[in-house]
């Protein structure tokens, strides 16, 4: 597969795009950083590509030349009661490995998480770093509550990708950035704390660690 940079986000007919510009804004920072040509007419090419009156899941794909690819799914969101089996696994993301803080076509490390497990295992899987330190999920943030409510989320420095919907929990000042350990999950749980994975796609889903 060519090197690639991917925004993955919701549409729905009765509100078009969810967090469209937040996506737009970090694919044209990523393609800054890793020296892509910047991507033209973006947005057009998401309107062309999303009709109909069901809920649509929209990947847009970046090449390292600025050609842009637009596919669309057909999207139905978690249930508001769900909660994801999560297992940690033993795959490593190295924390100062910058490529890994842009969406890219570069998944090695995840797939390798995903496969530690079968879907009846786990619906998603966290991975660590070199640390010990919790990075975040194959295709989800983490957030872990404290005992204020506010939601816990690995910070950059843990060698993160910096999701769009833990850019707006923060923003909105409903997460802040700590450094979160397998433990801190574990006395979350002992305590009847929440914890939670997400993305922009998906929203916030509960997760129960197994």
């Amino acid at each position: 597969m060519d090197f690639s940079l991917i925004e993955t986000m919701r549409w729905t007919p009765e509100t078009g795009f969810t967090r469209l510009e937040q996506h737009l804004r970090r694919l044209s920072r990523s393609a800054d950083a890793l020296g892509f040509r910047q991507p033209q007419d973006a947005q057009k090419h998401l309107d062309d590509a999303v009709e109909g009156d069901t809920p649509l899941r929209v990947r847009l794909v970046l090449s390292f030349r600025g050609k842009i690819e637009v596919t669309v799914t057909p999207f139905v969101a978690p249930p508001e009661d769900a909660v994801w089996k999560v297992r940690i696994g033993a795959t490593k993301l190295k924390s100062d490995d910058p490529l890994y803080r842009h969406k890219t076509s570069r998944r090695e490390p995840y797939d390798a998480a995903r496969a530690e497990f079968s879907a009846d295992e786990a619906d998603e899987v966290l991975l660590t770093n070199e640390r010990g330190e919790m990075c975040e999920g194959t295709i989800t943030n983490l957030f872990v509550e404290d005992p204020d409510g506010m939601l816990l989320t690995p910070p950059i420095t843990s060698g993160i990708l910096p999701g769009v919907l833990r850019a707006d929990l923060i923003r909105e000042r409903r997460a802040k950035g700590a450094v979160l350990t397998p433990a801190d999950l574990q006395d979350a749980m002992t305590a009847g704390r929440k914890i939670f994975v997400g993305n922009s796609l998906r929203g916030l889903i509960r997760a129960e660690l197994v």
